[in-house]
């Protein structure tokens, strides 16, 4: 999105897990857009915190999920990572 990297969820939950989690993120996404359309600030923090904790349940922010040391580029801009593509770059 917008050239930037995001991390996968992590595969090893359990499709039960993962759905509810997904579920989860949803209902907190929807709170938000709710506290936003109100202008409640108070119930847009709580619903970013449930977002928040969501994604950290998920693997999608927090510590790594994986164990072979590669490096973590979530929310780095493609071009300033080993992923980016040579040919696209001006030299």
């Amino acid at each position: 999105m917008r050239g930037k990297l995001w991390r996968a969820s992590n595969p090893q939950l359990k499709e039960t897990e993962r759905q509810t989690l997904v579920d989860q993120l949803m209902e907190a996404r929807r709170e938000v857009g709710q506290a936003r359309r109100t202008g409640d600030e108070t119930a847009e923090r709580a619903g970013r915190a449930k977002v928040h904790a969501a994604k950290v349940a998920l693997g999608e922010r927090g510590p790594v999920w994986w164990n072979d040391g590669a490096p973590d580029y979530n929310r780095h801009l493609v071009k300033n990572t080993p992923y980016r593509d040579p040919a696209l770059i001006a030299d």
